[in-house]
């Protein structure tokens, strides 16, 4: 154990999860939620950039990623991709089964569920998506559970 009193330190740990659920559709369009078998039907690149916060700050580890200086080339299917996947067209209302699952999960987690979700955009320019951030939002706060006689 380290010498560090986080309590002293003021040091707030949270955590966040990433599952994909099994809805019947995407979490912003209407495309279904599986994977498409076959060949892709289009193809398309993207250079990535970083862009400043709300606080007029730029993602250290955006700028890492953006000074790699790649090409992501994207493949997509007609039968499970759309304009909003593509980043050609705004995002279409949350999936309300999403939310009732990570409702329900939260509950389980004896976590506070908020009073309203807003969906907040992350830079992530790693490729991995192919807007350059991520959609995200805090659905509960506060949870705990007990694991082995010890509350976590």
């Amino acid at each position: 154990m380290s010498g560090f009193n986080y309590e002293d330190l003021g040091l707030k740990v949270g955590l966040e999860l990433h599952f994909q659920l099994a809805t019947s559709y995407k979490l912003f369009c209407r495309c279904p939620a599986a994977l498409s078998e076959g060949e892709a039907k289009l193809k398309f690149e993207r250079r990535l950039r970083p862009t400043q916060s709300e606080l007029g700050e730029v993602d250290p580890a955006a700028l890492f990623e953006f000074r790699k200086g790649l090409t992501i080339v994207y493949e997509a299917d007609d039968n499970s991709s759309c304009l909003v996947e593509l980043d050609e067209e705004p995002p279409h209302a949350i999936n309300e089964e999403a939310v009732d699952i990570a409702l329900t999960i939260a509950l389980m987690l004896n976590a506070k569920p908020v009073d309203e979700i807003h969906v907040m955009r992350k830079v992530v320019i790693d490729g991995s998506n192919t807007t350059g951030f991520q959609r995200t939002c805090v659905v509960a706060l506060g949870g705990w559970t007990d694991i082995d006689g010890k509350r976590i």
